[in-house]
């Protein structure tokens, strides 16, 4: 998987597409929930893009501290279904990390995991911080990487 990364600008109308469908095929479809994904924080964010072949298999977006949180955050984590299995959602959320750190030195990194997915993140060296909440209808739990 070749990844990079890309501000909202800078992104193709192609690569725009396939971002919003992936998301929405995963975190709309498949985990059968209604919500807005577009929420204006696009525009913000930094794209972390990981593509196969001239297709967009592996996502996330990230932000500079105070934009989502007030630390630098990770978003969206996102790997297509026919491509799991292959560690292609530990490699993108690596290229993300690197990225945070690269650009804004000594900050912490946050997230907010789906709580099924504590073990990935934790293995990434996240830990939790407060208690479980639902967000969207789905538990979560605040993660921060210092």
């Amino acid at each position: 998987m070749h990844v990079f990364s890309k501000s909202f600008e800078a992104l193709t109308l192609e690569e725009l597409y396939q971002i919003l469908r992936l998301r929405s095929e995963i975190f709309v479809v498949e985990q059968d929930c209604v919500y807005q994904d577009m929420d204006n924080k696009d525009q913000q964010a930094l794209h972390i893009i990981g593509k196969e072949q001239g297709t967009i298999v592996a996502y996330t977006r990230c932000f500079a501290p105070g934009i989502y949180f007030e630390e630098a955050a990770i978003g969206r984590v996102v790997v297509a279904a026919s491509h799991r299995k292959h560690n292609l959602g530990r490699q993108i959320m690596r290229s993300s990390i690197k990225t945070l750190q690269k650009k804004f030195p000594n900050q912490p990194i946050k997230l907010s995991a789906q709580t099924y997915l504590l073990a990935f993140y934790t293995s990434l060296g996240f830990e939790t911080v407060g208690t479980e909440y639902l967000e969207d209808g789905i538990p979560h739990i605040a993660m921060i990487l210092v």
